[in-house]
């Protein structure tokens, strides 16, 4: 078959020009993912709560489950240390106190080098009242890990 050829010689490539360069999106892509990981850490406090509403709540739920009864709640929430002693539910058990439990107050300390909060819970019963300091520390979340008199 011949015919009229629409080129005389062969077609040139249609990309003669030398290739752009298309940085902006790769620089965009890493950009945005840097974003959003400063955006997710300092969003992690807002969602998680401080140091200190991590102990309050933990401690509060914690003595609600004492006052229930329910040691086994109670035995869940302390670290590993404190599980070591013995049965979880006898040494979550042994930090009741006679009367009402009310959280005071929490500050922030270290012990053996590990940050800690230490929370101030004061039980009343009728007239009387024991205060004891619970200590807090972050262990796979925070875990009830002690208990002293307060003083």
């Amino acid at each position: 078959m011949s015919g009229p050829y629409l080129y005389d010689e062969d077609p040139e490539a249609l990309h003669t020009g030398t290739p752009r360069r298309r940085n902006g999106l790769v620089l965009g892509i890493f950009g945005g993912t840097v974003v959003v990981g400063v955006a997710a850490v300092l969003a992690l406090p807002l969602v998680k709560g401080s140091g200190e509403e991590q102990a309050r709540e933990v401690v509060g739920v914690f003595l609600a489950a004492l006052d229930a009864g329910d040691t086994e709640t109670a035995g869940g929430l302390l670290c590993q240390s404190e599980r070591d002693r013995g049965e979880a539910e006898e040494t979550a058990a042994a930090y009741a106190q006679p009367g009402t439990a009310r959280i005071e107050d929490v500050t922030a300390g270290e012990v053996d080098g590990t940050d800690v909060r230490e929370v101030l819970v004061r039980w009343d019963e009728g007239g009387t009242s024991t205060e004891t300091t619970v200590t807090v520390v972050l262990e796979n979340g925070p875990k009830v890990c002690g208990s002293t008199p307060a003083g």
